[in-house]
């Protein structure tokens, strides 16, 4: 078995073993995901969610297929393995409707920080579905972690927070990220020792069709000749880096670290976001994200710190 070979496999991975190459990999998921959400909203009106979804997901498989088709041959799974490849993809898809319809009422900055409330709600469905608990450690870094999100979003309002004056689309993007809090931990109950790039091909491939079926009865009514050529840019970029890259960095992480340190690395969503957001010119730095910033990065760093179980 190859160096290689052996860093892929979940089962050769070791308590013992160094894992910050994981953590490197998931830095890098997640600077990948943040470039979304301002790329989001500059194509958001462009086209319905769910047709703009479906775009997303078919360039997404259309890319990944030649390699899983040359790597691992051309074969179906057995009915039970795409069964659970079926419903570990209604997550995503609700989640990626959601975003995209959000961002039509919403900012990329205010969907970067509630993106910060999924890795607490991962450890309550983690826990409910793998049975795993969180440490104390873990209960204190997403406390910590939620607490800052509220203030990203609330831009340190007291008043606003405890009336919960969200916007149309920040209420759309907390289901969406509902919804995806579920994904982490399925991913523990659907792999079953397969290559994660055979799983992830089939669950993007699975959200493709979950879309097809939701956008179908409107692809008709969609004047595609003048749709702007940036927003097919822009559909390419989430396709390859924020769906397919992602996705599989995120499947090949929670296999070796857990899924509630993997979601952890989304406290750093809003403060990449906010970076995006700036250089595209798109937000202005408001010095009352300060502290908000403080406790998500505080949050992760507290998280990621505890050491794995023997």
């Amino acid at each position: 078995m190859s160096e290689v070979t052996r860093g892929l496999s979940p089962s050769t991975t070791s308590p013992n073993t160094s894992l910050w190459w994981v953590h490197c990999l998931m830095i890098l998921c997640t600077l990948l995901v943040a470039g979304s959400f301002p790329i989001g909203e500059l194509i958001a009106d462009s086209l319905p969610a769910d047709s703009m979804m479906l775009i997303r997901f078919l360039i997404a498989a259309g890319l990944f297929a030649p390699f899983i088709f040359l790597k691992h041959g051309i074969q179906l799974p057995e009915p039970k393995k795409l069964l659970g490849y079926a419903l570990l993809s209604i997550p995503l898809v609700v989640f990626f409707w959601c975003m995209f319809e959000a961002l039509k009422y919403t900012t990329a900055v205010n969907t970067g920080a509630l993106f910060t409330t999924v890795p607490a709600m991962t450890a309550i469905f983690t826990l409910i579905i793998n049975g795993e608990r969180s440490s104390t450690r873990k209960v204190i870094g997403l406390t910590l972690g939620t607490l800052g999100a509220a203030w990203i979003v609330f831009k340190g309002s007291i008043t606003t927070a405890i009336t919960l004056d969200l916007n149309k689309g920040d209420w759309i993007f907390t289901l969406g990220a509902i919804s995806l809090s579920l994904y982490n931990p399925l991913i523990k109950k659907v792999h079953s020792g397969e290559p994660t790039e055979v799983m992830t091909f089939w669950v993007i491939l699975f959200g493709a069709l979950w879309l097809l079926l939701l956008s179908f009865p409107n692809l008709n009514q969609i004047e595609w000749r003048n749709i702007p050529t940036e927003t097919y840019g822009g559909l390419f970029y989430l396709a390859l880096f924020s769906t397919l890259i992602s996705f599989f960095l995120l499947q090949f992480s929670t296999l070796r670290i857990g899924a509630t340190k993997v979601a952890a690395y989304s406290f750093l969503n809003p403060i990449f976001v906010l970076i995006v957001a700036i250089v595209l010119e798109m937000a202005n730095f408001n010095i009352s994200f300060i502290p908000g910033i403080v406790l998500v990065f505080a949050a992760m760093l507290f998280i990621q710190a505890e050491k794995p179980k023997e």
